[in-house]
């Protein structure tokens, strides 16, 4: 779904988000690869990474409006663990001796300068299990990474992108499973840090090493190239709440007069010549 909202100084800009959207709260998180300030959109339960996009030229025709910024936000759903493991991590700090302290969750979700996650804890509570070893003590839940959780984890995901895969071209369609395997492990690495794929990997019977060497073409286009991270700021999306108060009072930065987007301009141009085959 396509909609368009107004920033500050009443300009407007476009927003494509799932058509289920009814509302949302601007988060801002670190994305879990680089650990670096990403922005997110917490809907309900549903949390849609944000990314701005914008080509060297053209605008939107919104009803009677001209929008001459070309430029679009792209809400896009994503699993909410990918996010978090990287924090359950941190607090795990095991080693073959110690498997780890088990911890709250609002100690867990603790981030200096990031109080964005305390609105996942709801989340957290109904889906880190799957990650997750978990104790209950005097009707208090306490939580501790299990890797062999984490490895089961990553392994469904795989099997669900080797379904879809195959759906989003012939050139995917036609890739022996071992290749499938390979561009697989290196989208999940968007998202996932080398120590989990190496892992997943062993357990795969694939040497990671394999997989940055060659990779196949379109997968090159798929998940390289830059998405600029929307700028920060607080934001309502249909009237959502403002609910992180770590940008009160900073200044709305300036959206960047041009940006290219490898990786989305890409895959819009794979769907549009398989179409016209």
């Amino acid at each position: 779904m396509a909609g368009s909202t107004e920033s500050g100084g009443g300009a407007r800009t476009v927003c494509i988000m799932p058509c289920a959207s009814r509302g949302g709260s601007m988060l801002s998180l670190r994305h879990p690869k680089s650990g670096e300030q990403a922005s997110y959109i917490l809907m309900g339960d549903d949390l849609c990474e944000v990314n701005w996009f914008k080509q060297s030229f053209g605008s939107w025709f919104l009803g009677d409006y001209v929008c001459e910024d070309g430029g679009f936000y792209i809400c896009t759903p994503v699993d909410p663990i990918f996010v978090l493991l990287p924090l359950f991590a941190f607090a795990h700090m095991s080693n073959s001796n110690d498997q780890g302290k088990f911890r709250q969750l609002d100690e867990l979700l603790y981030v200096d300068g990031y109080p964005g996650y305390q609105n996942l804890i709801s989340i957290a509570r109904n889906q880190m299990q799957m990650i997750c070893d978990v104790k209950e003590i005097s009707s208090e839940l306490f939580y501790r990474l299990d890797d062999s959780k984490v490895l089961s984890w990553l392994y469904c995901k795989v099997e669900q992108l080797k379904k879809t895969f195959p759906k989003l071209g012939k050139n995917y369609a036609a890739q022996e499973e071992r290749e499938l395997l390979k561009d697989i492990i290196l989208m999940l690495g968007e998202y996932v840090k080398e120590p989990w794929l190496k892992l997943l990997c062993r357990q795969l019977n694939i040497d990671i090493e394999e997989v940055y060497a060659n990779p196949s073409e379109s997968t090159v286009a798929s998940v390289s190239g830059e998405t600029t991270p929307m700028p920060f700021k607080t934001m309502e999306i249909n009237g959502g709440n403002k609910s992180d108060k770590s940008t009160k009072g900073r200044p709305p930065k300036k959206l960047k007069t041009q940006v290219e987007s490898q990786n989305i301009k890409d895959m819009f141009r794979r769907v549009t010549r398989s179409g016209t085959k």
